[in-house]
């Protein structure tokens, strides 16, 4: 897909009263985008000149804060970028309230809740509450799971257009953890279509055996969202009907979820909700 180029009137200004503050601006217009970016288009985008975005690249990529693509022409982030977002979700302000929402849930349904993020291929639990019942599967909080077998990750990836997916996928080996796991590329891609129109997914038994999983999305202004909540249970006492039955108990949890990010956005954030 061809980078979209910004008219002249819109060009993003990269400023700051140091070179490392216009480092992190550059950063912050690169980590908002939902493709990879290249040297000329960034050009374009900011007005600046080549040179000058080429050895701002490179100090990014050398930190660690971006990383090139296989082509070595596109820049996308890097590990040390998203390592710094992941400890941001896992740690911020609001995860009292997140966690709240999340045990009243648990309480509801009677199974281990979690609420999930993408990151990079994987799935990473942003905080997790276990249920009562004796018999359980215990993940912690950190924990991540493939995408591609998981009940979340589904509904993240249906979100992304095609070229996106295989983008991402091509870096992730479909690796095979149950005889359920999807490992072949146009059998995922129809249970993606399935679960775009369904507004829900189902991990049954695809990454760990004898576990069920569904999960929703959190609503975003953006539209497009990072945040899903997931309800797991054994299958001897979930079953996918009985999985639907808990669905509008997940969806309130998603709503409340969503009103406490709107709740802490930025004022200008609000502004453009």
């Amino acid at each position: 897909m061809a980078e979209n180029r910004t008219d002249r009137s819109e060009v993003v200004k990269i400023d700051g009263d140091t070179p490392t503050m216009r480092l992190l601006a550059l950063l912050e217009v690169i980590a908002a985008k939902d493709h990879l970016v290249t040297l000329q288009g960034l050009v374009e985008e900011t007005g600046l000149p080549k040179p000058t975005l080429h050895r701002m690249l490179q100090q990014l990529e050398a930190a660690g804060m971006l990383q090139r693509d296989s082509d070595g022409r596109q820049y996308g982030t890097g590990a040390r970028l998203r390592r710094l977002a992941e400890n941001l979700l896992l740690n911020d302000t609001i995860h009292g309230a997140r966690h709240a929402v999340l045990r009243q849930l648990v309480e509801e349904v009677g199974e281990s809740c979690n609420i999930t993020a993408l990151s990079g291929s994987e799935v990473l639990y942003l905080d997790r509450v276990e249920t009562a019942a004796p018999l359980r599967f215990y993940l912690h909080p950190g924990s991540r799971v493939p995408a591609h077998c998981s009940a979340s990750g589904k509904l993240f990836l249906a979100e992304m257009t095609p070229a996106q997916r295989r983008r991402l996928l091509a870096h992730a080996p479909l690796s095979k953890y149950t005889n359920r796991t999807l490992t072949e590329l146009d059998a995922l891609e129809a249970e993606i279509e399935k679960v775009g129109q369904n507004g829900y997914a189902f991990d049954n038994e695809e990454f760990l055996p004898g576990l069920f999983c569904i999960a929703v999305l959190v609503p975003s202004p953006e539209g497009r969202s990072n945040m899903g909540i997931a309800m797991q249970a054994p299958i001897m006492r979930m079953t996918e009907q009985k999985a639907l039955e808990s669905l509008p108990a997940l969806r309130r949890a998603a709503a409340a979820l969503a009103a406490i990010e709107a709740e802490n956005a930025s004022p200008s954030e609000s502004a453009c909700a």
